[in-house]
């Protein structure tokens, strides 16, 4: 049997099957327990939009629907090339293969730091910290202005592409928030208006490479989004991400040229609950290395966020009081190293 090399860390440790890295056994994946016959829906983006006015057309309903039902959806004929999106896996990938010493320069804890590379961990009772087995890569983006001077210059090819993608994913992203909307019978810059013109915009490239036995580990734990929304790219042929959904975990195998589109925190409490943002999480596997990369669109710190007026009647009260995004983002600190419960925070007794 040949002996693979493990994967070392940008702190320099190695992955391995050891106590820092193994579940307790009640928070173990339970793989055998995931349903491969369910996922999540699949929409095509040609599904012309008849009506631009009132979110009468096949497109919206069909958006609406995903979003009420799963809060997540793949959506394919997005019209991002594909050699693009090849290439922008491609420089990640690169990025997690270079030495390690390379990749601390980037190594952080301090969340204030735009530009960052660290892990994942989960703290349990009378346990202390088990860390995840993957690396993540964060840093902003920006669909027209000049980002790249604060990525990194090897791979020499990453700030061009991920310039290129960026204009992409900010056109993309101006879309689905406009299908959503009209999903939600709002007008079709409402949502792109409440999060603010001047979003927060960060992408987060994850790592994980293939373990021994992903019984025992955890890619990235079960979570919420907490920004308004994200679109992930993720490598074909290999499955990590999986959803809940009606209380199972589903995993979301990927379509050959598509893109996982996720509803965040932000638009749950915007829709007054009527969309969902829902927990996911990423499993381990034997056979291949996996990177998956997330577009996060966020509001800034002083956006001011609560149920839209709206979608607020007799019949639907708010759910969720108002907040600054600022407020939110104290509190996901606050719960650092737990499960994360953060919109529930916010929400309004009954």
């Amino acid at each position: 049997m040949e002996m693979t090399v493990p994967f070392q860390l940008a702190n320099n440790t190695p992955l391995s099957l050891s106590p820092d890295f193994i579940l307790p056994e009640f928070k173990r994946p339970i793989l055998s327990n995931v349903f491969p016959s369910d996922s999540i829906p699949i929409i095509d983006l040609n599904d012309h939009e008849i009506d631009e006015g009132q979110g009468s057309s096949p497109l919206v309903s069909k958006i609406s629907q995903a979003c009420e039902e799963y809060g997540f959806f793949q959506i394919i004929n997005h019209g991002v090339p594909k050699e693009l999106c090849q290439k922008v896996l491609a420089v990640v990938t690169e990025f997690f293969q270079l030495p390690h010493e390379e990749r601390a320069q980037y190594l952080t804890e301090d969340h204030t730091e735009q530009v960052k590379v660290f892990n994942y961990y989960q703290k349990y009772e009378g346990l202390g910290k088990v860390i995840m087995w993957s690396e993540t890569f964060s840093h902003p983006w920006h669909p027209i202005e000049d980002f790249t001077h604060l990525l990194p210059t090897n791979p020499p090819q990453y700030r061009e592409v991920f310039a290129e993608y960026a204009k992409e994913m900010g056109a993309l992203m101006d879309r689905l928030l406009s299908l959503i909307s009209q999903g939600l019978g709002l007008e079709k810059d409402c949502l792109k208006k409440k999060i603010g013109e001047r979003a927060s915009l960060y992408s987060q490239a994850n790592y994980y490479p293939p373990c021994p036995d992903p019984e025992l580990t955890m890619g990235i734990p079960a979570h919420n989004d907490i920004v308004a929304l994200t679109v992930l790219l993720q490598s074909e042929g290999v499955t990590g991400l999986q959803v809940i959904k009606d209380e199972k975990w589903v995993p979301v195998d990927p379509v050959p040229h598509s893109f996982v589109v996720n509803l965040a925190d932000q638009i749950q409490v915007l829709s007054n609950g009527r969309y969902k943002s829902v927990d996911h999480r990423a499993v381990t596997n034997k056979r291949l290395p996996r990177v998956s990369l997330a577009m996060f669109y966020a509001p800034n710190d002083d956006i001011v966020i609560g149920p839209i007026k709206d979608l607020i009647d007799e019949e639907h009260p708010p759910k969720y009081r108002n907040y600054s995004y600022k407020e939110f983002m104290e509190e996901f600190y606050r719960q650092e190293g737990k499960r994360r419960r953060v919109k529930e925070a916010f929400e309004l007794q009954r």
